[in-house]
């Protein structure tokens, strides 16, 4: 099958070739900058304990330095998986949503109109700069010139025309040059007369933008009206075969190279002139949509290009408007390390007005300031409601809750909830009544023990107020909140810190826990910034010098800590690996049970107590295979109705819980 050169470059345009070799590796932490695609893992191609393969994802292509293993995602794919070249291809258009040529011995001839569609776009580009210079001219090149304030070089850097009022200029120079008036059809440029006569042109009287696609091909035009009673003051080319407004952007491909410089951020404007300015005024990595909402398959563009695009809007009501309608394109999208932030403008300026107004500078302060994505979600949902009733409470929980189910990704759908739930805290911890205190994770949110233990909806605001009898003996109401959890987390700080040599193969699993004790999770991250090859002195020396001389001598406080066989023979490494591996199991145990019991009550209402007593035996099964000790104890377990085994400790649990939220202990046997 003859495949259209055309088709490979989109199938590239489309695929993360980090998303296809992630399937099959395990990314070196340390080494990698997943905001720059700058990745590293050991090679799947030979063995090897250290990182020496290497991800381009910008570029789309790997390199090892061990095996000279080279190639795209197509050869990846080919040689991972044993398939063709063919094979691989299908495999990836059908990941990517690209549909597949038809088997069809016109194929080339297909490609072959496209590449002459572009040549008839380019004819056009040069077309449009020339009436740019004439007298026909003069009120578009004062408005550049004057109004805009562009230079006439910048003019010239980004080939910007004119579309003469006539009604066949461009058609009439087209066909003189020999160009099919069919291939001037198809590339958008005119349309034919319903009145016998010959195609009108679509562009007239217009200022002319040129978009081209990544690659650096015309594919379409924009074109701001100079008649200010034109029904449409910024018209872009129609749908065609090389021009499809919902997958391109302006100024991508410029862009792109711009953002793999450090510190150069992908701003996202809406509209041809404000990209420009962004642009002239320094900041290079500068995009505009084309003059629709912003679609999923430009933010993976964005997202392809850089991880956290801002998305810079007029600081208006019709900004703000814009910006909630990206927040609900991009929220069923967004992964970890990849989001978007939100540039709202002061004085409801557009970037091209801030810019000539207040300078780069003030620019450069708006976008230094911009907002995440769950802070405009926030005020959002919160702006104008009056939640002075336990009814208008519930139904901001429900409306909530909406909201973040249509999260994909389950850890940023946890993240979000643990979020909202302290923003709600604030909410109603201000307004009086109902604080809120209640843990935000409807689903599959991680515990991290906030408010365990409180009377949701009372009054109460003392967190030393007496517990009830069923929540004595529980977890819930322990003083320490989890001190098992910080203990567990300090060995393994501690046991990292004296043996920097685990840390290559720990540190993943550091990456992930979600840290409960006190400056806990500032420790991983310093540990996670050292070398492993350093020695345990030095990596001390630089915990003391960024985080201060007390932390270390604060966690080797605990006694359980001390006494610890990973502390107290700092030298033994496989004694280390083991202390290691069990104290990260048991975590992973107890957080797991967390989150049953947490998903248990949230659908007590309408689940059989059944499936809650068969959902918390299978965490008790967990737990009880990673606290067995030496001697071979166990945890105590009950006997649910359904013959369930659960855990003692979970069944308190459950049942504080339900008091707690008034609905009611399940009967046990």
């Amino acid at each position: 099958m003859s495949l259209p050169p055309g088709f490979l470059d989109e199938l590239r345009s489309r695929l993360s070739l980090a998303q296809v070799v992630g399937r099959k590796v395990t990314w070196d932490a340390r080494r990698s900058i997943p905001g720059k695609g700058d990745m590293w893992a050991p090679c799947p191609f030979h063995q090897e304990k250290t990182a020496s393969f290497h991800v381009d994802d910008r570029k789309g292509f790997y390199y090892c330095f061990g095996c000279h293993a080279k190639g795209d995602a197509i050869r990846f794919v080919q040689e991972t998986e044993n398939l063709g070249f063919m094979e691989a291809i299908e495999l990836l258009a059908g990941e990517a949503g690209l549909p597949m040529p038809e088997r069809d011995p016109r194929a080339q001839e297909t490609t072959d109109r496209r590449s002459r569609l572009i040549e008839v776009t380019e004819e056009a580009v040069r077309f449009f700069r020339l009436q740019l210079k004439t007298s026909a001219a003069g009120a578009a090149r004062a408005y550049l010139s004057g109004t805009r304030g562009l230079s006439p070089e910048a003019i010239e850097r980004w080939q910007l025309g004119f579309a003469p009022a006539d009604w066949h200029g461009l058609w009439q120079h087209l066909t003189a040059k020999g160009i099919a008036p069919d291939l001037i059809l198809a590339a958008g440029l005119a349309r034919p007369s319903d009145k016998g006569r010959e195609p009108y042109d679509i562009f007239r009287n217009r200022i002319m933008f040129p978009i081209r696609d990544a690659r650096g091909r015309a594919i379409g035009f924009g074109g701001r009206a100079m008649d200010p009673a034109d029904r449409a003051k910024y018209m872009n080319s129609p749908e065609t075969e090389i021009f499809d407004k919902g997958n391109n952007l302006f100024n991508l491909g410029p862009a792109r190279e711009a953002t793999g410089r450090k510190g150069t951020p992908l701003v996202v404007a809406e509209g041809y002139m404000d990209a420009i300015a962004l642009v002239e005024a320094g900041f290079g990595g500068a995009v505009a949509n084309l003059g629709t909402a912003i679609t999923p398959a430009q933010l993976q563009l964005l997202w392809r290009t850089h991880p956290e695009p801002v998305i810079a809007l007029d600081g208006d009501e019709a900004g703000r408007r814009a910006a909630m309608r990206v927040i609900d394109t991009a929220l069923p999208l967004v992964q970890a390390g990849q989001s978007l932030r939100f540039c709202l403008l002061p004085g409801g300026l557009d970037p091209d007005e801030l810019i000539r107004s207040r300078g780069p500078d003030a620019m450069q302060t708006a976008l230094d300031t911009a907002v995440s994505m769950i802070a405009l979600l926030w005020e959002r949902e919160t702006e104008g409601k009056v939640l002075d009733s336990p009814e208008r409470r519930a139904a901001f929980d429900k409306e909530l809750r909406a909201v973040i189910r249509g999260i994909a990704d389950p850890g940023i759908r946890a993240h979000y909830a643990d979020e909202i739930g302290r923003l709600r805290a604030g909410l109603f911890g201000a307004a009086g009544g109902d604080r809120g205190d209640r843990p935000f994770r409807p689903w599959d949110a991680k515990g991290k023990g906030k408010g365990r233990g409180r009377d949701w909806g009372s009054k109460r605001s003392d967190r030393s107020a007496v517990p009830t009898a069923g929540t004595r003996a529980s977890l819930l109401a322990s003083s320490d909140d989890g001190a098992a959890t910080v203990l567990r987390e300090a060995v393994i700080l501690v046991t990292l810190t004296q043996i920097p040599a685990l840390l290559e193969e720990f540190g993943h699993a550091l990456e992930e826990m979600s840290f409960v004790g006190a400056g806990h999770a500032a420790l991983a991250s310093a540990l996670l910034r050292c070398d492993a090859d350093a020695t345990a002195e030095r990596i001390e020396s630089q915990i003391r010098d960024s985080l201060g001389p007390e932390v270390l001598e604060r966690l080797l406080k605990g006694r359980h800590v001390s006494l610890a066989p990973s502390v107290r023979h700092p030298g033994d490494v496989d004694l280390a690996r083991m202390c290691l591996t069990e104290e990260i199991a048991k975590l992973a145990a107890e957080s797991g049970t967390r989150r049953e019991i947490e998903e248990a009550v949230a659908g007590f209402a309408e689940t059989p107590e059944e499936w809650i007593d068969h959902r918390l035996s299978l965490s008790a099964r967990a737990r009880e295979q990673v606290s067995r000790n030496h001697d071979g104890d166990r945890a105590d377990f009950d006997i649910a109705e359904n013959g369930a085994r659960i855990d003692r400790d979970e069944r308190s649990d459950l049942d504080a819980l339900l008091s707690l939220i008034g609905l009611g202990t399940p009967k046990k046997t």
